[in-house]
């Protein structure tokens, strides 16, 4: 009988070395499951943030590309008003308006790569009637502004929508 004494005595041993082992591998997986949740969500923060960051970065390359865009428009415009009736090539308004017209179109290509297409269509659209005011002129009884306003103001439109 003194072996039958001992037997109870080792199974509640066993049972007891068991529930710890149990105690520490279910504490060891919530730990795992804790500590890959808590790396999961600094990585989704993180990468929130970078792309906030660059959001924020391509922002700002759109309202500096928008302000050139703007400028250099305004500069084409004032070549359009002083458009003389009869120039030819070398003449002393031709020479700027060159320079200007060519500092324009290097903006509206730009536009088309850092803004949706939709801007960019509203972009050359503007160009392309800007350009034919200075170069071709305009009809008779049409000023720049009439000529202008409607595809400046929907070229601003769709910028802004972008932004």
């Amino acid at each position: 009988m003194a072996g039958s004494g001992s037997m109870p005595c080792m199974a509640g041993e066993t049972w007891a070395a068991l529930t710890s082992l149990g105690g520490v591998a279910l504490g060891g997986g919530l730990s795992y499951l804790v500590q890959r949740t808590t790396q999961q969500t600094a990585a989704r923060l993180e990468k929130f943030k970078q792309e906030r960051a660059e959001n924020a970065a391509r922002r700002g390359e759109r309202l500096a590309l928008l302000e050139r865009f703007v400028t250099v428009a305004a500069e084409a415009e004032r070549q359009a008003f002083d458009r003389p009736a009869q120039w030819v090539e070398g003449d002393e308004w031709h020479a700027p308006t060159q320079a200007v017209m060519k500092r324009f179109w290097v903006e509206e290509r730009m536009i088309r790569v850092l803004f949706p297409d939709y801007v960019h269509q509203a972009a050359r659209a503007y160009f392309l009637v800007l350009n034919g005011a200075v170069w071709e002129g305009l009809p008779e009884g049409r000023t720049v502004a009439d000529v202008i306003e409607e595809p400046h103001l929907r070229f601003l439109d769709a910028a802004r929508a972008a932004l």
